[in-house]
């Protein structure tokens, strides 16, 4: 069984002023999915927390590492940044088919800066930190999941 981990990305819901959605949802999404899931673990917006909190994961076995939020234009929206200076490289279909399942609900998807990639053995994705928006997302990836981890794991026979 893959085993995914979700990391909510929020000072609001990290200072208890704010409720986590998202993370609930990605981990339902997940555990639907056949995934044994870990999380959600709720970090503020602060790149090093975020990749800390990242870097455990992976360090703890974890196939699949995704965030809800931070992925936005605003000035503490660094979970991308955080995650690109983890990544042994990237994987932009991903990202490409996040955004363009979030397009056919509304054009703010556009601006999302979520990245995917890889770090050692993981796959690490990036969703918005809106319930809908993580849950489309995630959805719109979950096909390609099972396929990408075999690969990571190197098996390549298909």
């Amino acid at each position: 069984m893959n085993r995914a981990h979700v990391i909510t990305v929020s000072d609001g819901v990290a200072a208890g002023t704010r409720q986590d959605t998202s993370g609930p949802a990605l981990q339902n999404l997940l555990r639907n999915a056949g995934f044994e899931v870990s999380g959600p673990e709720v970090v503020p917006d602060e790149r090093v927390r975020i990749a800390d909190a990242i870097t455990a994961a992976v360090n703890g076995g974890a196939d699949f590492v995704v965030t809800t939020g931070g992925t936005g234009l605003g000035p503490r929206d660094v979970t991308p940044q955080a995650t690109a200076e983890l990544l042994d490289y990237e994987v932009p279909g991903l990202g490409e088919l996040m955004r363009r399942a979030g397009m056919a609900s509304t054009p703010m998807a556009a601006i999302s800066r979520g990245l995917a990639g890889v770090r050692g053995q993981a796959l690490i994705l990036n969703t918005p930190g809106s319930m809908k928006g993580a849950s489309e997302s995630l959805e719109a990836v979950l096909p390609v999941l099972g396929h990408a981890i075999q690969l990571l794991h190197g098996d390549t026979n298909h």
